[in-house]
């Protein structure tokens, strides 16, 4: 089957130009992070540190996924992509947990900051993390989805900051600032783990979320003439391109015609459910099962 590979190239560069954003704005935050003595702005940095690192992986890997079936990744190397969600997912995970460590002490023992640059940074995160989620919006693979939602809560973090600081800047409620580093991490980690969960879920083969063996099984049975449906698996490359490999039980009498008639019936309805590669193993009625084993 051949696939279009321009929406790849249109991914990678996307990420390029997300990956220099975020890095670019990482250097400032930092400095401004210590500038206000404010631990919701270091805590973003340190995330944003973990995005930008994650970012670069994923564009290389983005990159490399575009290479073709050969001897060595028979199906490709799309799920080099994944592994860029994977990564990133991970290094957000370890960020979290280490901003949380910082920000707790901080709610009990609260430092004075500077409101007003607070706000300063607060407004350029917003437009710099804005334009990166502009960027990778309409991105379609995994690794795009799961840099686009991490973008994404960045610019929501970066509104609950503005929020913070503008209180900050007209009364003294220094616990503010570690109450918003607490909350802003935790959201971020109870996503990060979502997204965490899909991922390993597409690596360890499970079935895709939005498709049933026992429905597809059942509609195969009920549409064509087979005697009955099993052994059926059902996975994805990458969280796009999802594959199946099925048994199908036939009458002895069926000659070939009726068979590649079969078969055609059968194609036609796993593409309707976006299943694109199909592997249709045919056992006659007096044949034994040989797929026993899994």
């Amino acid at each position: 089957m051949s696939h279009d590979h321009s929406g790849h190239h249109h991914g990678n560069g996307n990420i390029k130009v997300a990956f220099f954003l975020n890095l670019s704005f990482t250097i400032i935050e930092v400095i401004g992070g210590l500038w206000t003595n404010s631990m919701a702005i270091l805590s973003d940095a340190l995330h944003d540190l973990g995005d930008s690192l994650s970012l670069g992986i994923s564009w290389y890997l983005q990159n490399y996924s575009k290479k073709g079936p050969d001897y060595k990744f028979s199906f490709g190397y799309s799920r080099f992509s994944l592994l860029g969600a994977l990564i990133n997912s991970i290094v957000l995970l370890g960020g979290s947990l280490l901003i949380l460590s910082r920000a707790v002490p901080r709610i009990f023992s609260p430092q004075p900051v500077n409101a007003r640059g607070m706000i300063a940074f607060a407004v350029l995160g917003i437009i710099v993390n804005g334009a990166a989620v502009l960027r990778l919006r309409k991105g379609e693979s995994l690794n795009e989805k799961v840099v686009t939602w991490h973008l994404l809560e960045d610019v929501l973090g970066w509104i609950v900051v503005l929020i913070g600081s503008i209180i900050l800047n007209y009364k003294d409620i220094p616990v503010i600032d570690p109450l918003m580093s607490f909350g802003i991490t935790i959201y971020i980690l109870y996503n990060v783990i979502k997204n965490l969960k899909k991922v390993l879920n597409v690596f360890l083969q499970g079935v895709p979320e939005n498709i049933s063996i026992e429905e597809i099984e059942h509609e195969i049975a009920e549409k064509t003439e087979a005697m009955s449906v099993h052994h059926t698996h059902i996975w994805t490359i990458e969280g796009e391109r999802n594959m199946l490999s099925t048994h199908i039980k036939i009458p002895d009498e069926y000659k070939r015609e009726e068979i590649v008639k079969l078969k055609s019936s059968v194609r036609k309805i796993l593409y309707g459910k976006d299943i694109e590669h199909v592997t249709i193993e045919i056992e006659f009625e007096s044949e034994e099962c040989r797929g026993k084993m899994f």
